[in-house]
């Protein structure tokens, strides 16, 4: 794991008072963040994880893996294995169709990295909807309505591509060429990253990291590729992957995704640029204030982050040295370490009238988009239990009163966890009763941004369960059904 140095924000020129506003801000108003570190002048000024997450947890990182997959293509350019103007079924002629349009034969590895590949929608659907587990052939049979290099469309199937195209050339996976000349001299360790049916490493999402491992890539690049005297990654790669590439709108209007696009990096206001994933995965490398800022979250949508980073966080970076203020950087460091994502009911741990009678009942629950079959709660035990029943058995999930307990679940919602842990998914959960009759349990999938809610009201005989999920690709709503006591 790297170990970025630690500073007090004074000393590199931040009063800790202004990080405390910005963290206050992400509180009110962003609501589900995970994670979240700052770096300047190369030393990590705050860090810190909302429980149950935790420093040493890799987190889902989503399309933030597109940014790796770019580094890789750089030193691939590099090493004289392809250029940026090679054509793509060239590099991949078993995949491309029988017959090759006009347009797919303009398309290069430039046009992936940009996504500028002509097609009018993202191409990974295209996976759904092909006859084997050949996702790079699906991908390359899809139509390709305008001139490559004309128009940005954001398009996770164009970085499979270029994972594709790297491991074909490498003989090895993206993440085994990308270990020893870029994890390790970092000191990243233990990374994992999804793969398709075949083997190839998904390259546009599927990448776990720890929070400090994602700030020192981004502090790479801040240093232009350069790490403890030795060139990671080319400079001139590092300029052009995070240099507006292709317009994606109009850079005039305050707006981040507006400000044009590079290779797999977002352009952003005020002169950053960004790793961005879904659900709030962003690392901003600030090169104007010599910083990096990196969050790990589960939100629904990003903006509340970014507006507290731009209104409290960008006008606080000064260029020289401040005072040490040691009352201020103490109630910092208090903030930080106590931060925690809310409990259910506020973390209260009253018992209704109601939990002797529900205590281990059974509830059999109709059809449901969710699959549940049953459903039943001893609220009353310390922890508190939630069993569910599905077509695959029975899981239990211990939901602690005002504190978050640790076990394994399968995933029941609807989004991306890496196929290796199903179905014993780490999780934490949290439950309290709501009022009288309504108990209600959270259940965080940890290193993910997914949490489910389960609240039950219980009637005379019956149960009204409603499931929904924080964030997803989809609907949020699972489950809305009464079940019966068995």
């Amino acid at each position: 794991m790297p170990a970025l140095p630690r500073s007090t924000p004074e000393a590199q020129g931040i009063a800790s008072t202004a990080v405390a506003d910005f963290v206050a801000a992400l509180q009110s108003t962003a609501h589900d963040i995970h994670s979240l570190m700052l770096v300047r002048h190369g030393s990590v000024v705050a860090e810190g994880w909302w429980r149950p997450y935790g420093a040493d947890q890799p987190h889902s990182l989503f399309s933030i893996s597109k940014s790796f997959t770019s580094a890789a293509v750089g030193l691939a350019v590099a090493e004289g294995l392809l250029e940026l103007d090679d054509s793509v079924v060239a590099l991949l002629p078993d995949d491309a169709p029988a017959l090759v349009g006009d347009n797919l034969a303009a398309m290069t590895v430039r046009h992936l990295l940009t996504m500028s590949t002509g097609h009018a929608a993202d191409t990974l659907a295209a996976i759904d909807r092909g006859d084997d587990d050949n996702w790079a052939r699906a991908i390359l049979a899809e139509p390709v309505e305008n001139t490559p290099g004309t128009v940005f469309v954001y398009n996770s199937g164009a970085t499979y591509l270029l994972s594709a195209i790297l491991q074909r050339l490498t003989g090895e996976r993206l993440l085994d060429y990308l270990t020893p000349r870029l994890f390790a001299p970092l000191g990243i360790t233990g990374a994992t990253w999804e793969t398709c049916p075949r083997g190839i490493d998904v390259g546009g999402w599927g990448l776990a990291l720890t929070t400090e491992d994602v700030a020192t890539f981004g502090q790479l690049y801040l240093q232009r590729g350069e790490w403890n005297g030795a060139q990671l990654v080319p400079t001139d790669w590092v300029t052009a992957a995070t240099s507006a590439q292709v317009s994606n709108g109009d850079p005039t209007v305050p707006d981040d995704w507006t400000q044009g696009y590079g290779y797999q990096f977002w352009r952003s206001q005020h002169g950053a640029y960004r790793a961005d994933g879904a659900f709030g995965q962003l690392c901003f490398v600030l090169q104007d204030q010599d910083a990096v800022l990196m969050l790990t979250s589960g939100l629904t949508e990003a903006l509340p982050a970014l507006t507290a980073l731009w209104e409290h966080l960008l006008p606080s970076f000064g260029t020289d040295q401040l005072p040490e203020d040691e009352n201020a950087h103490r109630a910092l460091l208090a903030t930080l370490e106590q931060l925690e994502l809310p409990h259910p009911g506020g973390g209260t741990e009253s018992v209704a009238a109601v939990a002797d009678r529900v205590a281990g009942v059974r509830f059999v629950l109709p059809a449901n988009d969710a699959g549940f079959r049953s459903i039943a709660v001893d609220p009353s035990a310390d922890p508190a239990e939630l069993r569910i029943t599905t077509a695959d058995g029975e899981t239990a999930i211990r939901c602690g009163r005002g504190e978050w307990v640790g076990g394994v679940s399968p995933f029941f919602g609807s989004g991306i966890i890496p196929a290796d842990s199903n179905p014993a998914v780490p999780v934490a959960a949290s439950a309290a009763w709501i009022d009288e009759t309504t108990w209600r349990a959270r259940v965080q999938y940890s290193g993910t941004p997914f949490a489910l809610e389960f609240t039950l009201r219980f009637g005379d005989g019956d149960v009204a369960l409603h499931v929904s999920q924080s964030v997803s690709f989809g609907s949020t709503e699972l489950a809305d059904v009464t079940g019966r006591a068995a």
